[in-house]
């Protein structure tokens, strides 16, 4: 490896890692081990079980089932998906507070979603 290298090989390496996202295989995998993906960039796909949102609040929420277990997703998009609707969402899993054991407000706040099929 010559000296003029590294420097690049470097920065590849710092995007490559950067990009990486917690592998949740399950909503279970976040709410059994919240702690190991608090702050960290997830997919998941499920089905929409409840949604609201508030007039003039610039939030949304909604709730996504993926067989497994069941998490709150935030939205900053105006509206959210409709109730029955399969979603794939991607976004940083957050808690709002952590007593020893128990998570309290875990969601993910959506930075992408696609809607697979209602």
């Amino acid at each position: 490896m010559t000296r003029g290298s590294r420097p690049v090989l470097a920065l590849l390496l710092a995007i490559t890692l950067a990009g990486c996202a917690a592998r949740a295989r399950s909503i279970a995998d976040i709410r059994d081990d919240p702690g190991q993906f608090d702050g960290r960039q997830v997919e998941i796909t499920g089905r929409v079980t409840s949604a609201w949102s508030v007039p003039l609040v610039p939030y949304a929420l909604y709730k996504i089932d993926d067989g497994s277990a069941e998490i709150t997703v935030l939205s900053e998009r105006r509206g959210s998906p409709s109730k029955g609707a399969l979603v794939k969402v991607r976004g940083n899993v957050r808690e709002v507070a952590n007593f020893g054991a128990q998570s309290v407000g875990l969601h993910i706040e959506e930075r992408d979603r696609d809607v697979v099929r209602r």
